[in-house]
């Protein structure tokens, strides 16, 4: 069983120990696209004690020395998780969300303004993810079950696979400020007192999807891009 120490990367605890997802979201610790810095430096960023924080996550989680299914899947397996898990998830959860955000609005949206704000916030999200999961769908996942095929470094119109890898890191950034963004206009998803069961379901719906997605991009960027780099650079001709 691996010692949570505050030297470890976010990326690292949360590959050996997925339960941790919650405990690093109720902190506020960045695990996706902050996932290569130290436990220690991602603390100090949110003012938190870090030898407090590993002791509270030590004791909090049932940690099982098992590493998650995803953690070991090939290439091609990882990929198809992605689509099958994640995207899926998306593809059919956003626009619940966007009903149940309209709704709250009409209702609600006189005694509460600051709901159009969250509204245009996920608005935002969806204008995002949606094309940014086409491409990925359409074009840079088809690259890497090629490459995974391949005994040799086949030919692609990008050149390296790095170079659409450091645009969906960009925009994996991105999408991680909006999420931000929402969960500070929602008071961390917290309903009012005056808010109506469809209230609750939403900001509960949008809370879900907020961490959903933290460990979708973890995987694409902490497990799934160092692989795909690795295995190019395996392929590539001597002396390239």
């Amino acid at each position: 069983m691996m010692q949570i120490k505050v030297s470890m990367t976010l990326a690292e605890v949360m590959d050996a120990y997925p339960a941790m997802a919650r405990e690093f979201e109720r902190r506020g610790l960045d695990y996706c696209c902050g996932g290569r810095r130290t436990l220690g430096d991602a603390c100090v960023l949110v003012g938190i004690d870090p030898d407090e924080t590993v002791a509270e996550l030590t004791s909090a989680v049932v940690i099982d020395s098992a590493l998650p299914v995803w953690a070991t899947m090939s290439v091609e397996a990882l990929v198809d998780h992605l689509e099958a898990t994640h995207h899926r998830y998306l593809w059919g959860e956003m626009p619940r969300v966007t009903a149940l955000i309209d709704k709250i609005v009409t209702v609600h949206g006189a005694r509460h303004p600051e709901l159009r704000d969250v509204a245009a916030c996920f608005v935002r999200v969806r204008a995002d993810l949606e094309p940014h999961m086409l491409r990925e769908e359409r074009v840079l996942f088809p690259m890497i079950r090629e490459l995974a095929a391949s005994t040799e470094l086949p030919t692609f119109h990008c050149g390296s696979l790095r170079d659409p890898i450091t645009v969906m890191l960009g925009e994996h950034d991105a999408v991680g400020h909006l999420l931000a963004e929402l969960h500070r206009l929602t008071n961390g998803y917290t309903p009012p007192a005056d808010g109506c069961a469809s209230y609750a379901a939403c900001f509960a719906a949008m809370a879900e999807l907020e961490a959903d997605t933290h460990l979708h991009i973890h995987k694409e960027n902490n497990v799934l891009f160092p692989l795909v780099v690795r295995l190019e650079d395996e392929r590539a001709p001597v002396g390239r």
